[in-house]
C-alpha cells in the first residue's frame, strides 16, 4: 500500500524486516520444539537465539542465484549462526515458516483493527446520543417518507459495527493457525509436538489437518470479512456525501482551519474525505475476491496464491485500518445542522404525515384501497404544486365527513413517530 494510506503502526507489521523476523521466530520456536524432544542439543538453542539474525541484502543476493525465497533467508541466517544453523528447518517445509509467520501478522494487524473498530463504535454511540431527538426527515429511494431521529441513523450504524466487529473475531480466530508438518502436511520427518510448542508460543492454534500449507478458505474468509466492514464504511460515508449536498446540507465533514475545498472555487467545501472512503471500498472487495481465487489450489499445494497474498494481505489491513480511523475522525467530529433538518422536513407540506391520515381514516371504517387515494389525490397534489396537506384536508368535505378539524389537527406534528426511540436506543445499546 502507498505511503498516502499506511500508518507507522499497520505499516511495520508488513515491512520486510519484519515479515523475514516472523520467519527467523517461527525457526527458532521449532528449533527449541525439537531440543524439548531431545533432537537438538539444548546449548545450542542458546548460541542460535544469540547469533540468530539476518542481512536484507544478501537474501536477495542470494535469492538472485537459487531462485527461492526460503532458501536464501536460511543461508543468510546460517551466514551469522555458523555450524548451529543446521538445527533449523530440520522435517521442515518451506510453507511451515511462512504460513504460520503470516498468521503471526495477521493476528498482530488484526489486533490493530480491532481497536480500531472500537473506536468507531465508541464514536457512533457517542454521537448517537447526542443526537438522540434530533429529528430529520427519513428519506427512502433518496424521497421524503417519514421522520426519524439523526441518532436513530447513527445507532444503526454503530449495530452494524457491533455486527461487524463479532465476524471479525470469528474471522481472526478462523485464520490465526499454524502448522510445523513438513512435506504434504504428514508429519513425516517432525514431530506434531513441535508444531504444538511453536504455536503455543506464537499464540496459534495448530490446524488440525494441513496438506502442505494453511488451507486458503481461512484466508478467503479473513478478507471477505474486511470487505464487508469495508462496504460498512462506505455506507456512512455515502450519507454523508449526500447530507452534505447544497440542496440538503443537514450534515458535513470537518473542515479545518486553513483547509481549502477547490483550487479554482473559494467557496468549497467537499465531501473528500468520505469519497476517498468509498474508493478505497472498492479495493477492499477486489482483495476479497482475489482471496477466494486463492481456495482452489493443485493437489497438496501450489504457489500462485503467494504473489497475490505478497499485495492484498498488507494492503487489505492497512487500508482498512486507514478507513476506520478517517471515519471515526469524520463521524466523531461531523458538523449536524438540526434547523436545516428541520427547514427540509417542513418542505414537503406535511405529506410526510400521510399515512397517519389514512390510518385515521381506516380507523374510521373507510377501506383502506379507498382511503389511500383520498389521501393520495390531495398529497401528490401538494407534493407537484405546493401548498400544505392539512389546509387540503380540511377543505375536502368527503374526508370531513369522517375526521373532524380536530382529529386532523391532532395527527399533525413529530410526537407520534419519537414514541419508541427510547426502546430501540434501550435495545441497540444494551
Amino acid at each position: 500500500m502507498i505511503a498516502r494510506y499506511t500508518r507507522p503502526e499497520m505499516g511495520r507489521i508488513w515491512s520486510e524486516e519484519n515479515s523475514f523476523q516472523k520467519w527467523l521466530d517461527v525457526e527458532i520456536l521449532a528449533a527449541e520444539g525439537l531440543a524439548k524432544l531431545g533432537k537438538v542439543p539444548k546449548a545450542a538453542i542458546g548460541r542460535i537465539r544469540k547469533k540468530a539474525r539476518f542481512d536484507l541484502k544478501r537474501i536477495r543476493a542470494i535469492e538472485a542465484e537459487v531462485k527461492h525465497e526460503i532458501i536464501a533467508f536460511l543461508s543468510s541466517v546460517a551466514e551469522f549462526i555458523g555450524d548451529d544453523a543446521r538445527y533449523l528447518h530440520v522435517g521442515m517445509t518451506s510453507s511451515d515458516v511462512m504460513d504460520t509467520a503470516l498468521a503471526i501478522q495477521f493476528k498482530e494487524a488484526s489486533a490493530i483493527i480491532e481497536d480500531d473498530i472500537t473506536n468507531l463504535m465508541k464514536a457512533l454511540r457517542t454521537q448517537a446520543r447526542r443526537y438522540k431527538w434530533t429529528v430529520q426527515i427519513g428519506r427512502t429511494h433518496g424521497v421524503h417518507a417519514e421522520p426519524t431521529t439523526f441518532g436513530l441513523k447513527l445507532a444503526l450504524w454503530y449495530q452494524e459495527m457491533a455486527r461487524n466487529l463479532s465476524r471479525f473475531k470469528k474471522a481472526v480466530d478462523d485464520i490465526c493457525v499454524g502448522q510445523i508438518s513438513g512435506a504434504v502436511g504428514t508429519f513425516a520427518q517432525i514431530s506434531p509436538k513441535v508444531e504444538a510448542y511453536v504455536c503455543r508460543k506464537a499464540g496459534l492454534k495448530p490446524a488440525l489437518v494441513s496438506n502442505q500449507i494453511i488451507q486458503r478458505d481461512r484466508h478467503a474468509f479473513y478478507f471477505a470479512t474486511l470487505a464487508i466492514i469495508a462496504s460498512s464504511l462506505e455506507k456512512f460515508a455515502v450519507e454523508v456525501r449526500h447530507l452534505q449536498r447544497t440542496e440538503v446540507q443537514e450534515a458535513e465533514e470537518p473542515f479545518s482551519a486553513g483547509q481549502k475545498g477547490s483550487s479554482a472555487m473559494p467557496h468549497k467545501r467537499n465531501p473528500i474525505l468520505s469519497e476517498n472512503v468509498c474508493g478505497l471500498a472498492r479495493l477492499m472487495r477486489s482483495y476479497a475476491m482475489a482471496a477466494m481465487e486463492n481456495v482452489p489450489l493443485w493437489h497438496e499445494r501450489d504457489i500462485s496464491h503467494s504473489s497475490v497474498e505478497r499485495v492484498i494481505a498488507p494492503d487489505a489491513t492497512i487500508a482498512l485500518d486507514f478507513m476506520l480511523r478517517r471515519m471515526t475522525y469524520v463521524l466523531g467530529n461531523l458538523c449536524v445542522y438540526p434547523e436545516n433538518m428541520k427547514r427540509n422536513l417542513e418542505k414537503s407540506g406535511g405529506t410526510v404525515f400521510s399515512e397517519k391520515v389514512l390510518l385515521a381514516l381506516v380507523g374510521k371504517g373507510i377501506a383502506r384501497d379507498v382511503a389511500y387515494r383520498m389521501v393520495q389525490r390531495h398529497a401528490l397534489k401538494v407534493g407537484k404544486e405546493g401548498g400544505d396537506l392539512k389546509r387540503e384536508l380540511l377543505e375536502d368535505g368527503e374526508i370531513r365527513r369522517s375526521l373532524s378539524p380536530k382529529e386532523i389537527e391532532a395527527i399533525w406534528g413529530v410526537k407520534h413517530h419519537l414514541t419508541n426511540v427510547d426502546f430501540i436506543f434501550r435495545r441497540a445499546f444494551q
